[in-house]
Parts: structure tokens; sequence; C-alpha cells
């Protein structure tokens, strides 16, 4: 299927990553892709937080 990744294609792309890394410095890789992404979500929360509306109390009569 064109536009899909399958499972090959992620084969390879882990060896190529492998290769040019190495092993010592794969784990460090790791690390900082998986803070990147745990920051990327949190900002990503925090503007939806700013964005939602907030509840106003019922006015009164």
């Amino acid at each position: 299927m064109p536009g899909w990744i399958g499972p090959w294609e992620i084969l390879i792309l882990l060896v190529v990553i492998l290769l040019v890394f190495g092993p010592k410095r794969l784990p460090e890789f790791g690390r900082s892709l998986g803070r990147g992404m745990r920051e990327f979500k949190n900002s990503v929360r925090d503007i939806t937080d700013d964005t939602e509306p907030e509840e106003l109390p019922p006015p009164k009569v």
C-alpha cells in the first residue's frame, strides 16, 4: 500500500539508525527522542487547556 510504512521499512530504518549513531550512542538518542516527545505533548496539552473556555457561574436574577 502506498503511503504506509510496513514492517520491512521499519526494520531498514532501525538498521540505518543503528549504523549512523552506533550502539553506544543509541540509548542517548532514545532518551533525547523520548524527552522531546514528552515536551511536545506537554506543550500541546498546555495550549489546548488555554484555549478551552472557562465555565462562568450562572447569572443571578
